[in-house]
């Protein structure tokens, strides 16, 4: 039987898709929604509500082959929603630094203009009287006492001007921060939105995906697993020797998962999607981590295959959308699909090899 899938983690609670009024919903996949729906005896077409008749699969092969396709189509529609929410977070920390921005800039405004306030006190009043060229002159015991207190004020006066344009500019500044600010919050605000219409989607692609897969009989399933599972569980390894300790520690944590769930978009501590047991690795070793494949693929240095070491990252199809951690003899560790737990298998069991970094050591 398939593992039980746990809740997925959501966009903001403050924004969900029941706050979406008139969005338009993500395509699904077709063979998603086709209703391909096997029995254990028998090849029989079950159509999903609000679906189009489909042809059904002609062999238990077939519709075994259709199963793993829609899972790797659900692993990579998963890996962008989690690219989604790093894009996400790095939206809302620009938006915060912006409102920082806005408030410092609203703060030293704030105190030139009570600069101002004093500076023009001290040029136009003196002793409660207002302060004139004439009164200068007519207070003045001497020419030279005259020409040394004109001098004064026409001090004051430059100073004051010079405020006055600074506070001008500052001004600018200031307004120049709120529009970034705003900015920002609108385009986190629609990530969030879009987020959570993708979520929305995702949950109802699993739960097509989950019925398909639990129709086959446990034959097809396996031939699901082979297809796109990673291939056949190797036995994890002992004594296995990373260049680094933050690699160490990293591919101690990822086997020590071996044998969890796979959960599409869990990050764990107790199931998994592939992107989300690296990360997890990671932090284990002080290291962070995006949980994306994609984001987790521009990490680090770049390795060639002939490089690897325990503790690189290895990736899989184009555009990236599948991720394991390479522990050498041409092995990894990775969680690989629904219905299949995280385990050891070939570096060659996934096929699409596409590329490795090096995150630590």
């Amino acid at each position: 039987m398939a593992t039980p899938h746990a809740p997925l983690t959501h966009a903001p609670a403050q924004l969900t898709p029941a706050a979406l009024p008139g969005r338009a919903r993500p395509r699904r996949l077709g063979f998603l929604r086709s209703g391909v729906l096997l029995g254990a005896g028998a090849l029989t077409l079950t159509l999903l509500p609000g679906t189009a008749a489909a042809e059904p699969a002609a062999t238990a092969a077939e519709a075994a082959q259709q199963v793993a396709e829609a899972s790797h189509q659900l692993e990579v529609v998963t890996e962008q929603l989690n690219e989604a929410k790093v894009v996400l977070e790095q939206q809302q920390a620009a938006a915060q630094g912006a409102e920082q921005a806005a408030a410092e800039a609203q703060e030293q405004l704030d105190a030139l203009d009570e600069q101002i306030r004093q500076l023009a006190r001290s040029a136009y009043t003196s002793g409660g009287n207002r302060l004139t060229q004439l009164d200068v002159l007519l207070t003045s015991g001497s020419a030279d006492e005259f020409v040394s207190q004109l001098g004064t004020l026409d001090a004051i006066a430059g100073h004051t001007n010079a405020a006055v344009t600074e506070v001008g500019q500052v001004a600018d500044r200031a307004e120049d921060a709120r529009d970034e600010a705003q900015k920002a919050r609108d385009e986190a605000q629609k990530a969030v939105d879009d987020i959570a219409a993708q979520q929305e989607d995702l949950e109802a692609r699993i739960a097509d995906y989950q019925r398909q897969y639990d129709a086959l009989s446990a034959p097809q399933q396996a031939e699901v697993a082979r297809a796109h599972g990673g291939g056949e569980a190797l036995p994890a390894p002992s004594g296995v020797i990373a260049p680094s300790a933050a690699a160490q520690k990293a591919v101690d944590t990822a086997l020590a998962q071996v044998g969890d769930p796979y959960v599409w978009g869990a990050g764990g501590p107790n199931a998994f999607d592939c992107s989300g047991l690296t990360s997890y690795a990671y932090a284990a070793a002080g290291v962070s981590l995006p949980h994306s494949s994609a984001s987790q693929s521009r990490m680090g240095m770049a390795v060639s295959r002939s490089e690897l070491q325990p503790g690189d990252l290895v990736f899989f199809y184009s555009p990236v959308s599948h991720v394991g951690m390479y522990i050498g003899n041409g092995q990894m560790v990775h969680a690989s699909t629904s219905g299949q737990p995280v385990k050891v298998a070939s570096l060659d069991s996934m096929g699409s090899y596409n590329s490795a970094r090096r995150i630590a050591g």
